[in-house]
């Protein structure tokens, strides 16, 4: 069964906390849990990307609930796409903590069809996905709580 992939920036809606950013990772957790969507959310406190993949209905659910949440503003969709198996399976939602830098980034990195390549020279610019993959990968595994940086604290 072909899975739908989405990948969206937004702004974090003042006054939202780090706490309200966990409480909602907690809640689309377990409703992703439910529909078979994974995914991961990026945040530097100011911005959101996130990357989320599942059944289309699951995905499509989990986006009317992400494009209509007050938590966010100025929501730009990244790109989407449709594909045979998951890139990040490991969680059905969490959030992690990135540099500012990494997240501008990862957000203007290409994203038109979610593309990852075979190869990749030194000298050729990161698509999205990659620059996502990158920084998930050190947290594969990882069980500490989301503002971790795995024993380096920064929240």
């Amino acid at each position: 069964m072909p899975l739908l992939a989405i990948a969206y920036c937004s702004q974090v809606s003042p006054g939202v906390s780090l706490l309200q950013i966990d409480e909602l990772a907690e809640k689309a957790s377990a409703h992703n849990l439910n529909t078979g969507v994974t995914g991961v959310l990026l945040t530097d406190g100011k911005r959101f990307l996130q990357y989320i993949e599942g059944p289309e209905q699951g995905v499509a659910a989990a986006y009317l609930r992400i494009t209509s949440a007050s938590s966010h503003l100025r929501l730009v969709e990244l790109g989407r796409s449709v594909g045979a198996a998951r890139r990040f399976p490991h969680w059905s939602m969490r959030w992690l903590a990135v540099e500012p830098e990494d997240l501008r980034i990862a957000e203007v990195s290409d994203w038109r069809g979610l593309a990852t390549r075979q190869e990749v020279s030194m000298f050729q610019v990161p698509t999205g996905i990659e620059c996502v993959t990158a920084l998930i990968n050190p947290y594969i595994g990882c069980e500490r709580p989301p503002g971790c940086i795995c024993g380096d604290c920064r929240w």
